[in-house]
């Protein structure tokens, strides 16, 4: 069976470069962020992250802390049963274990660890949607208190530090591609 790597980590940490290093071998792609943003664009609601926040935590009383595991369930199935599939921002504990029950071994984290002020610096200067360090702060503290996502980072079956250079973070991919291959 194809496998389904879930990157982790906090905002700002580089999961999104390291999705794109996947999709680059060819893997196919589940943006969990996605159901947050498609849900805003459906109800003409400006993609901020304050909105985003909101939906996300919406999405979740409505549904359950596993919300966004039970609403992609079928598209991961259906990737991965083409190819392998890599999951940006799996949040929630519940999201995981929602997908640890369906996928088994086949469901590897991978999580990205970054220190705070890195992220800081990374996110007010990225080119689509900017933070803040406040609003980095406020972030944080909402993903850790109001989606769980502490669980699946502290859970992760490999880690990556990404403090350094984009090339840095390409090695230790590699490095990764490694582990996964002979796990």
């Amino acid at each position: 069976m194809n496998k389904a790597v879930a990157v982790v980590g906090m905002c700002g940490s580089g999961k999104s470069v390291l999705c794109g290093y996947f999709t680059e071998l060819g893997w196919q792609s589940v943006y969990f962020g996605g159901v947050a943003v498609s849900q805003l664009q459906k109800n003409n609601i400006p993609v901020i992250e304050a909105n985003e926040r909101a939906i996300r935590e919406q999405l979740r009383k409505d549904l359950g802390m596993g919300a966004f595991a039970v609403i992609l369930k079928d598209e991961i199935m259906s990737k991965l049963a083409r190819s392998n599939v890599v999951l940006d921002g799996l949040y929630s504990w519940s999201e995981y274990v929602i997908l640890k029950q369906l996928l088994g071994d086949d469901l590897v984290i991978l999580a990205v660890v970054t220190n705070a002020e890195v992220r800081k610096q990374r996110l007010a200067n990225r080119a689509v949607r900017p933070l803040s360090a406040d609003m980095v702060d406020s972030r944080d503290v909402a993903e850790i208190e109001n989606s769980e996502k502490g669980g699946p980072i502290a859970k992760a079956d490999y880690y990556v530090l990404n403090n350094g250079t984009e090339q840095q973070l390409k090695q230790q991919f590699e490095q990764f591609m490694v582990w996964l291959k002979n796990k």
